[in-house]
């Protein structure tokens, strides 16, 4: 009788980048960024069998409570998916391929720093070039060693995770799955994106003097009305965080229309 195919690479020690990606893709099967419902039931069986397979004990118990507890240790929003920053904790990725952008961008404030250095047209994408100079750095400042065939490897990679639509260059909102989940506060922004025309008029009404940008007390307002707007809390700390990183975007403390709406709107800036 034929074994049932195994999820490609599952039983290994160690995960090449582009290993991880293609078991990103076979279990992400309808491309939304998200293992969810049945894709992460299977996920987690094949897992499971895969680890019984290479010797690994796996506890006793139920499918539904196993699932449970997989999910508390990993699900670190609790949103009951698992994204890409979240499988790449829980599988053995070759030098932790992901993991390691942890270490070189430490922060939402950190990421969107290197951000505004390298998208340098402020069009709210870095284009494939740019994306081997921003890796090349992240990797240096990491004191990880690399050579040249792995830099491109790892660009091909990362162009291949999230550029959907095949234009060869990435979105702010795509390059930002790879920071952990709790460093990630676009992610916080997802359910709260505006249409071009909701953020003209709450840019035209927070840029009091009509100077054409705002400062760092006039986006504390933006951001704290967003989420009373959206009915979501937020805490102070949050609120300093976010505006630190958003600030990050800015020009000598000027927060422009066009990087405000990189963060705030569904489509970047034409």
């Amino acid at each position: 009788m034929a074994v049932k195919q195994q999820a490609p690479y599952l039983h290994l020690a160690e995960l090449t980048a582009s290993q991880f990606l293609d078991i990103w893709k076979h279990y992400d099967s309808d491309g939304n960024g998200y293992i969810e419902g049945k894709e992460l039931e299977n996920f987690f069986q094949e897992l499971e069998s895969a680890r019984k397979g290479a010797g690994v004990d796996s506890k006793n118990g139920n499918f539904a409570e196993k699932m449970k507890e997989f999910m508390q240790k990993y699900d670190k929003n609790a949103d009951g998916r698992i994204e890409m920053a979240e499988l790449a904790q829980i599988l053995p990725t070759e030098e932790n391929f992901l993991l390691c952008f942890r270490q070189h961008v430490g922060s939402s404030s950190e990421f969107m720093e290197a951000w505004r250095k390298y998208d340098t047209d402020r069009s709210g994408y870095i284009e494939a070039n740019e994306l081997k100079g921003f890796l090349s750095d992240l990797l240096k400042k990491a004191n990880k060693p690399y050579d040249e065939p792995k830099l491109q490897e790892y660009t091909q990679t990362i162009l291949r995770m999230f550029d959907m639509n095949g234009d060869g260059k990435l979105g702010l909102s795509e390059m930002s799955r790879l920071l952990p989940v709790q460093e990630n506060f676009l992610l916080k922004f997802q359910g709260m994106k505006l249409a071009t025309e909701e953020f003209n008029a709450i840019f035209a009404f927070y840029d009091k003097d009509g100077s054409g940008f705002i400062d760092e007390n006039e986006l504390d307002a933006l951001l704290k009305d967003l989420y009373e707007k959206h009915k979501k809390e937020m805490n102070i700390q949050q609120l300093t965080n976010y505006r630190k990183s958003i600030m990050n975007l800015s020009d000598g403390g000027k927060l422009y229309r066009t990087e405000l709406e990189i963060v705030l709107c569904n489509e970047p800036p034409m």
